[in-house]
């Protein structure tokens, strides 16, 4: 990185129109004294959030000269040791002078291709009347490099696709209480973003665009947040690892098994490379592994985990009829919702499955497509009384989308997910 570049960089963003931002819910907090850290998938809004709180930071007043974003992908600061991180602080003080000793915000984006930014970050906090904002595409973001290196001053948050909610805000989707009409038009909705998934690029491109955008999102996120990230060799085998992940979103994945099938395919691996190529995946925010709810963590790493996807739409990447398995693609949506605000969740098997609890047995809920079939409705209602059976004072719920003429009324527990998603 030289210092004639950044100080371009550091011009250009300064004086720059930025873009407008949809508002998303979750809102990042500025005057807390903590460096601020949004973790997330790649493309899930992380670099908006922060146009947005830039934004709203100078409509308070704040003097534009006193906000400065970088992103550390960006080509002109290349490559970046970290021993030229003092750069930043005194090329923005000689482009722009009047900003000594004044309070500044710095927003850092993709902070994790910068080894050693985290113990940089720490020192000009003690030292400089600075607010520090970062974001990065690992969940080492979250998990090791701020809670470690900052012991207590940082505050990390989690940045997934949009919520269905957000999805119909994207839209310009209102929700119209009590009109059928609008119901089913939120009905048809669910199984859009079921479809296409909650990017924001996504959401707000034409249709006709999107498996194209899809395609390059996971040719990007492999490579860049996957092989380049942890050095992969086998590069095929990991876009297949890749590939089967979003194939089977919802289901339960036994590494054995999965081993077995990879091996006869001609692949040469072990185990261990698949439970380390997992890791990575499960790191770049990909997938997400649920653990079966046990008494002790012996017995959760013992047994099969459940696999879901960071968004459905990405199915369509890799799947050639991204329509199919919708009750699948439904329960990782549910999964997501829930995944959103809290970690603590479970699946649990023992004779009859239950998709998605929690740690404290207030809460369980199954999923399905449909309960216009008689078999369906009576496998569900038998697994909702297993529910309910292991935790007698849960809040037990069954989500399905389509239904028969008054069959959602025999179960209680029976909710139409569009409107759970939605918190009605």
């Amino acid at each position: 990185m030289t210092s004639d570049n950044l100080k371009y960089v550091i011009r250009q963003f300064v004086e720059r129109v930025l873009p407008a931002c949809k508002q998303r819910e979750m809102v990042v907090p500025a005057g807390t004294g903590k460096v601020v850290g949004l973790a997330g998938v790649r493309r899930s809004g992380k670099t908006f959030m922060f146009f947005d709180s830039i934004q709203k930071l100078a409509a308070q007043g704040v003097d534009r000269r006193q906000l400065l974003y970088l992103n550390f992908e960006d080509d002109r600061l290349h490559p970046i040791r970290s021993e030229e991180l003092d750069m930043i602080l005194r090329c923005w003080h000689e482009v722009f002078p009047e900003t000594v000793g004044r309070h500044k915000f710095l927003f850092l984006d993709e902070v994790q291709n910068v080894s050693g930014w985290e113990r940089w970050v720490r020192r000009i906090c003690d030292t400089e009347d600075i607010e520090v904002f970062v974001t990065g595409s690992s969940s080492r973001l979250l998990t090791r490099d701020l809670t470690t290196a900052l012991r207590g001053r940082s505050i990390t948050m989690e940045v997934f696709p949009l919520s269905f909610r957000e999805y119909l805000a994207f839209r310009g989707i209102e929700v119209v209480p009590h009109s059928a009409d609008n119901e089913s038009l939120l009905r048809h909705e669910l199984e859009s973003y079921l479809l296409w998934g909650g990017f924001p690029e996504i959401v707000l491109a034409e249709e006709p665009l999107r498996p194209l955008i899809l395609e390059e999102y996971s040719s990007l996120m492999l490579y860049r947040d996957v092989v380049e990230r942890y050095g992969v060799r086998n590069e095929k085998l990991m876009r297949e690892l890749l590939r089967f992940s979003f194939r089977n979103t919802g289901s339960l994945l036994n590494v054995s098994k999965l081993h077995r099938d990879f091996t006869s395919m001609g692949f040469s691996v072990s185990k261990n490379t698949l439970f380390d190529y997992l890791g990575y995946l499960e790191d770049a925010f990909l997938l997400f592994l649920l653990p079966k709810r046990e008494a002790s963590f012996r017995k959760q790493e013992h047994n099969p985990k459940k696999l879901h996807v960071v968004d459905t739409g990405l199915i369509a990447a890799f799947q050639a009829f991204p329509n199919r398995d919708l009750g699948h693609k439904l329960e990782t949506v549910v999964f997501l919702e829930n995944r959103r605000s809290r970690k603590d969740l479970f699946y649990y098997a023992d004779g009859s499955e239950v998709d998605l609890c929690d740690a404290e047995g207030k809460l369980f809920i199954n999923t399905c497509w449909s309960l216009a079939d008689s078999e369906t409705l009576r496998r569900e209602k038998a697994a909702m009384a297993f529910g309910a059976g292991q935790w007698p004072n849960a809040e037990g719920k069954l989500l399905f989308h389509e239904y028969g003429s008054g069959r959602e009324q025999e179960t209680p527990a029976a909710q139409a997910a569009w409107r759970y998603l939605l918190r009605l």
